[in-house]
C-alpha cells in the first residue's frame, strides 16, 4: 500500500516537469512572426525597386542627380497571414 501511494506521489512530481504546448498561442506567434517578415521582405522589394527606376538610393545625391526619392506612403495589404503595413515610395 504505501509502495503504491510512493508510486502515485513520484508520477505526480514528473508530471509537474512536463512541458506543456499551447497550440492556439504557438500559431498566433508564428503567425506573428511570419507577417513580420513578409512585411520586411515586401517592403525591401519596393524600396530596391525603387532604387532601380530612379538609379539612386534613398538619400542619395551626385553631381548628376541632385534631388532625393520624394518618400513614401503607407499601405495595408491583405495576406494569408494577416494585414502588413507597406511603405510604397513615391
Amino acid at each position: 500500500m504505501q509502495d503504491t501511494k510512493k508510486r502515485a506521489k513520484s508520477k505526480n512530481t514528473k508530471a509537474g516537469k512536463i512541458i506543456r504546448i499551447e497550440q492556439e498561442q504557438l500559431t498566433k506567434h508564428l503567425d506573428k512572426v511570419v507577417r513580420g517578415t513578409v512585411e520586411e521582405t515586401l517592403n525591401a522589394l519596393l524600396d530596391a525597386e525603387a532604387d532601380r527606376l530612379c538609379q539612386a538610393r534613398r538619400y542619395e545625391r551626385t553631381d548628376a542627380r541632385k534631388d532625393t526619392r520624394a518618400g513614401h506612403y503607407n499601405r495595408k495589404m491583405g495576406t494569408r497571414v494577416g494585414e502588413v503595413n507597406l511603405k510604397v515610395p513615391k
